[in-house]
């Protein structure tokens, strides 16, 4: 529809409009307009090989996240909130970096709309967070929030929904407490879990049931590195997390994380 209303103002020689995209960070709280993004003095054009949302190499029009993120700090926790719900939880460090991996934030110019994501789908603007160098950086497919409506500091997920926390006096570098570092990355954008989280996209995962109750583990890794493989739907989001992006250790601290979790429903 948006797609459609830009298409027939250009034809009747009126103006397109300008989104917005919504800043709340604390002190320096403040909305942006995809015009003045356009024109940003560090904007710049980028090329983005095998882009995560698109499947092929884009180029768009970009400034640097960091350079929008006035008085953020690498310890800080910011979360990015798509117009579908979707609501990804991340650390400001890698936010702030240009090395190995940056962050970008890709402006849709409305005279010139991006192609759709599908058949039937609009675009990923009129904002989209994109990265050059990702896999240096680890950077997974839950860190590429498109049509982002807002970005905030907010405290981190251990404070805000103690729900999701594992039990207590587990060591840093046990499996367990990895893996609710691994399940904030690349699940709860998508999904709560005991309720607790912000996404409104995808199903708890703990209530009812946790998916270690229900699923014999080797099909829940199959499900977990290509969801097709074992459900196929039209309308599937999921993607699939590969051992480039989550590594078999990995992936066994997350089910550490999820299997410990299904005795603790709350």
């Amino acid at each position: 529809m948006r797609r459609c209303l830009i298409l027939l103002l250009a034809l009747l020689g009126l103006p397109s409009y300008a989104a917005q995209l919504t800043l709340e960070l604390g002190t320096d709280s403040r909305q942006w307009d995809s015009a003045a993004l356009l024109k940003h003095p560090q904007a710049r054009d980028i090329r983005i090989d095998q882009d995560v949302s698109y499947k092929k190499t884009m180029h768009y029009r970009a400034v640097p996240l960091a350079a929008l993120l006035t008085g953020i700090k690498p310890d800080d926790h910011l979360q990015a909130v798509a117009l579908d719900g979707f609501a990804a939880e991340m650390p400001a460090g890698p936010l702030l970096q240009s090395a190995p991996a940056q962050a970008w934030l890709a402006v849709e110019d409305p005279n010139q709309p991006w192609p759709p994501l599908g058949q039937d789908k609009p675009s990923a603007g009129p904002f989209y967070l994109v990265w050059t160098n990702p896999r240096a950086g680890g950077i997974s497919p839950e860190q590429w929030p498109y049509q982002v409506a807002s970005i905030r500091r907010l405290q981190p997920v251990a404070e805000r929904f103690p729900a999701l926390r594992p039990a207590a006096g587990l060591r840093a570098d046990d499996p367990i407490s990895r893996g609710f570092a691994l399940f904030q990355k690349n699940c709860l954008a998508c999904h709560r879990l005991n309720g607790a989280g912000d996404a409104q996209f995808g199903p708890d995962l703990n209530l009812p049931h946790n998916p270690t109750e229900y699923f014999r583990p080797e099909f829940l890794r199959r499900y977990i590195r290509n969801p097709q493989d074992l459900r196929q739907w039209p309308q599937a989001r999921m993607p699939g997390f590969s051992p480039d992006v989550l590594p078999d250790a990995d992936l066994d601290a997350l089910l550490a994380y999820l299997s410990h979790m299904a005795k603790r429903k709350s």
